[in-house]
């Protein structure tokens, strides 16, 4: 990793821990990262998005056992299968057993995930926890695909770009209901 890309990881970790939004690069699309036990950071996002808590919202890590509570809670084989797909571009919508419910959208469920690129998954580590990451648009419009996209259409509502790529996947992660394999999107 060079110095530059440190630099500006260690930036962005400094404004989630102060309460900042920071866009990031993802598989497929730019995401939205900020802290989710940070109710005020969490409702900036909603408000950038232009959405309501109700949806709930992804939470990623740099490891599968950053979600050890969640995951130690499922059947031992939904578990494994969950560790199995990661990193990846699959989030996984298990029972939850620490997150706020502005994250839940007030439900019993949370959504996780382990991302399959490298900087979604180098942010959450160097944060030391989970992060939010959710798609980098307006609810409606399209997500974010490059850097300047971003910049364009949210550039003065978040706190930090930090510089990238997505990967090449086209489009968001897959959404699986772990307990009933139930594929959501």
């Amino acid at each position: 990793m060079s110095t530059d890309h440190e630099s500006k990881l260690s930036e962005a970790v400094r404004v989630l821990r102060r309460g900042g939004v920071v866009a990031h690069a993802s598989e497929g699309v730019w995401g939205l990262a900020c802290d989710p036990f940070d109710q005020a950071a969490v409702a900036r996002v909603l408000e950038i998005k232009g959405r309501t808590r109700a949806m709930g919202l992804i939470v990623v890590a740099g490891a599968a056992e950053t979600f050890s509570p969640e995951l130690d809670a499922l059947d031992p084989q939904a578990a494994e299968r969950i560790r199995a797909s990661w990193p990846g571009a699959v989030t996984w919508v298990v029972p939850n057993s620490r997150f706020p419910a502005w994250i839940t959208g007030d439900r019993d469920t949370v959504a996780i995930r382990v991302p399959g690129h490298d900087q979604a998954r180098a942010l959450a580590a160097a944060f030391g926890g989970p992060i939010v990451s959710t798609s980098a648009n307006r609810s409606g419009d399209a997500p974010g695909r490059t850097a300047e996209e971003v910049q364009d259409a949210l550039g003065d509502r978040i706190d930090l770009l930090l510089p990238g790529q997505i990967g090449s996947r086209d489009g968001a992660s897959r959404i699986v209901d772990a307990v009933n394999g139930e594929a959501l999107r």
